[in-house]
């Protein structure tokens, strides 16, 4: 510890702060489900997440040594490239949350630290067999797996208690819930918080405090245990509500079935050392667990744009690490710009969060977006649960078009 310098300092604490936005960021994959079906409350919820994502952090290191020895080569990594990568991806999680969508942490974290490498030692520095086998293949085989997997159990779960009383079932499935939302959790805590171990690890070695190859320390360990944990306690709600109800709407059985198939995708993955993303495995999942159901639909539109940010984290972090990185190269002067400008372009964007606030009071809201075509076009065919009185069965007939300056005409309801 002696031999940390200010600028090693000033890493490790921004390290710490991605970690804590990863956290916030990501609680809706252990918790958006449990909270959405009501299995849980929401503070409930998110102290549950925060307390496993720390024992999870103590479980593994395989991922923090992917990150720190893997996806580029130690030398000519230099504190100042670190940093820059750190920006690029705290800048992007903060901008996929202020808009609630669902993007990788882990995968801006990847791209801030090619993106600030490459602009610091050109593309020789990154280890693309690395990337592609730990990063890459993972982020598109990850929510297939999961998906697949929920899909298929939700299936089997319907059949299975087909004929069992619906309130029974429904309080079964919410106490697994429980559980599932838990182990997910804890897979979260031993995947993630071991990126930002890497990282942290990655700057040790970087400025000569450790030797190359080195596994965390625990104080390390530690320290990207308690920040994520502090994170996810304070609960990404804008992200929460977005998986929760704007993907699609589920039901005990579904998030049962979704959060069982994401925790055993991220902790197999953990145990190989993938660079996992956790939210595309659970985004996955709740979409395959949501057309799991009969006449289940998932909002395609929603599902959409977080597909194309998907697509966008990886470079748009990397360019604005590469930025970042340019201007640190200059020297003293150059990190504190870099640093002024990461503090105030946060408290923007904190600033605008508060013209619309998404809380534990009102996560569950539905007013988040429409359902789009395909979801309506698919509800508008899917026949009525058995048992609905006929009077409560309404058709909507289209009004016809009025004529040239009249009144609109009112759709009728039959």
């Amino acid at each position: 510890m002696e031999h940390i310098t200010l600028l090693l300092a000033i890493v490790i604490v921004t390290a710490l702060v991605f970690d804590f936005t990863n956290g916030f960021h990501d609680t809706a994959n252990a918790m958006a489900t449990t909270i959405s079906t009501g299995a849980l409350k929401p503070k409930t919820a998110v102290a549950m997440s925060a307390a496993l994502n720390l024992v999870g952090a103590f479980l593994s290191v395989e991922v923090a040594k992917t990150i720190s020895s893997g996806i580029v080569t130690e030398s000519g990594i230099t504190p100042e490239v670190i940093f820059a990568a750190l920006v690029g991806a705290i800048l992007w999680n903060l901008m996929t949350w202020l808009i609630g969508l669902p993007s990788s942490s882990s995968h801006a974290l990847m791209g801030g630290l090619i993106g600030a490498t490459v602009a610091s030692v050109g593309i020789g520095g990154v280890n693309g067999g690395t990337v592609v086998t730990k990063v890459l293949i993972p982020a598109i085989a990850a929510p297939l797996v999961a998906g697949i997997a929920a899909f298929l159990a939700s299936r089997l779960t319907y059949k299975i208690g087909k004929n069992a009383d619906e309130k029974a079932t429904a309080k079964g499935y919410r106490a697994g819930q429980i559980t599932s939302a838990g182990l997910v959790s804890l897979a979260h805590g031993t995947n993630d918080a071991q990126k930002t171990m890497g990282i942290i690890t990655l700057a040790l070695i970087a400025g000569g405090v450790l030797s190359p190859g080195s596994n965390p320390p625990m104080w390390v360990i530690l320290s990207a245990g308690l920040a994520i944990a502090m994170g996810t306690y304070l609960g990404g709600w804008r992200i929460i509500r977005t998986m929760g109800k704007g993907l699609t709407d589920l039901q005990p059985q579904q998030g049962f079935a979704a959060q069982t198939s994401a925790a055993s995708v991220i902790l197999a993955s953990s145990n190989l050392g993938f660079s996992l993303s956790t939210t595309h495995s659970c985004s996955g999942a709740v979409m395959g667990a949501g057309l799991g159901r009969k006449g289940g639909v998932v909002r395609w539109s929603t599902a959409t744009r977080m597909f194309v940010a998907w697509g966008l984290t990886l470079p748009a972090a990397a360019l604005v690490a590469a930025g970042s990185e340019f201007v640190t190269k200059q020297g003293d002067w150059g990190v504190a710009v870099v640093a002024a400008f990461l503090v105030g372009a946060c408290a923007a964007i904190w600033f605008v969060s508060r013209r619309q606030v998404v809380d534990h009071t009102n996560v569950n809201d539905t007013d988040a977006e429409p359902a789009g075509v395909v979801t309506a076009a698919i509800a508008a065919v899917t026949p009525p649960p058995a048992g609905t009185p006929a009077q409560d069965i309404k058709t909507t007939i289209p009004a016809p078009a009025p004529a040239s300056g009249s009144e609109p005409t009112r759709p009728a309801t039959v």
